[in-house]
């Protein structure tokens, strides 16, 4: 698939804000949220990294799998996590996609693909090729993909996920969003070579390191690496670089972060920035944009009132969903 270019349109840019303007909205509301105690939970703020799911929930269908981390949230929303069931499993109710019981870091919800949500760091590689292999035995064209950070880039798992999707050619898709910090650890300090892509020609595939904040950069590299696992040529890994705007979890001040880095991230926002482009290049007006992000204020808000106005879940309900066969009282 290299000689084939994959060109994000206009209509593929509008339909990546839309996306990504989502996300942000979202982002901001869990902060705030929290802030105000209404929903106590463990939150980890992907704000700043909007772009890389956005795109790839313009080019993945509903039947292409998705494993992602704890800071997921907006992998998962990009890919259609709608928006009452998300709400309701973080704020812990029975009405949420887990029943209540996964919580913001074990979210799933398979009618969109969205099948795991791990907290174990760098766990998301090999479940993703399971479901990649079972793809490959079902001769099916869909795609697994799995999403992790620079940090989880170097823990064993990732490795010999790596190695097995070669060997197999599974149409495994590893995307790894580089925010520049692991934890509290920056890039360079923790990692060596300075560049994960490049660590793709020790297994036999392609590696791509892309500007995650780009739309068409991050389009181009992500829809060339599904057509070469939909036509069965086997995995990819991308790095995406790209800047998360706050501390690793929520209560973290981000003291180690230096004040500049920051401050030039957050003014360089890709979502701004892209919206910008749209009304300059006349694909959306300023109206059209802000009635969009007005809708999205709306849904969020619903979302929330359903979330707080649902049950606690049933003590009793903690028998079920553990056991293939329910274990009697």
């Amino acid at each position: 698939m290299a000689d084939k270019q994959f060109v994000a349109d206009s209509a593929i840019l509008l339909d990546v804000y839309k996306r990504a303007a989502l996300l942000k909205a979202n982002d901001d509301r869990a902060r705030k949220v929290i802030m105000s105690g209404q929903i106590a939970m463990v939150y980890y703020s992907y704000r700043g990294q909007e772009i890389i799911p956005s795109v790839m929930g313009n080019l993945l269908r509903d039947d292409d799998t998705l494993c992602t981390i704890y800071r997921g949230i907006h992998d998962m929303l990009g890919k259609g996590f709608p928006l009452r069931e998300l709400w309701a499993e973080l704020a812990g109710r029975a009405t949420g996609s887990c029943k209540g019981k996964g919580g913001p870091m074990h979210l799933t919800y398979p009618p969109k693909g969205i099948m795991v949500t791990t907290g174990i760091v760098g766990s998301s590689t090999p479940i993703a090729n399971g479901l990649a292999w079972a793809a490959q035995l079902d001769k099916s064209d869909r795609v697994s993909v799995c999403t992790f950070g620079d940090g989880a880039s170097n823990i064993g798992a990732v490795h010999e996920s790596l190695n097995l999707a070669s060997v197999w050619k599974l149409p495994t898709i590893f995307v790894c969003q580089n925010n520049l910090y692991a934890e509290h650890t920056t890039f360079e300090k923790m990692t060596g070579g300075q560049n994960i892509a490049h660590r793709a020609d020790g297994y036999g595939m392609p590696g791509v390191r892309v500007d995650g904040n780009d739309p068409e950069a991050m389009y181009s590299a992500f829809a060339e690496a599904v057509a070469r696992a939909r036509a069965g040529e086997g995995p990819t890994l991308i790095e995406c670089l790209t800047f998360r705007f706050h501390g690793h979890a929520m209560g973290d001040d981000d003291a180690y972060m230096p004040p500049e880095q920051k401050a030039a991230a957050m003014a360089a926002d890709p979502v701004p920035r892209l919206r910008a482009r749209l009304i300059a290049d006349r694909i959306a007006t300023e109206e059209e944009l802000a009635a969009y992000e007005a809708d999205i204020e709306a849904q969020i808000d619903d979302a929330i009132e359903f979330a707080l106005a649902s049950p606690w879940p049933d003590p009793d309900s903690l028998r079920f969903d553990v056991f293939e066969k329910e274990i009697a009282a």
